[in-house]
């Protein structure tokens, strides 16, 4: 779901993830990219997201195997 929720609305997504801070910093950029490119630069955030969300799945594994 949260992939779904990161091609709709990346900063919300990467917020979901546990990453208050840099949410903020690309919901500050995306806005005025997504207006002023007209949409170019969304997949460039879409990608950001995706990623933070792989990442974070492989740190819960990790935690996991070492209990």
């Amino acid at each position: 779901m949260n992939y779904i929720l990161a091609i709709l609305l990346p900063p919300v997504s990467i917020l979901l993830t546990g990453r208050p801070i840099l949410a903020l910093i690309v919901f500050i950029i995306w806005v005025p990219a997504l207006f002023l490119s007209g949409g170019l630069t969304h997949p460039m955030f879409i990608l950001l997201a995706w990623f933070l969300i792989f990442q974070a799945r492989e740190d819960r594994r990790e935690r996991r195997m070492d209990r």
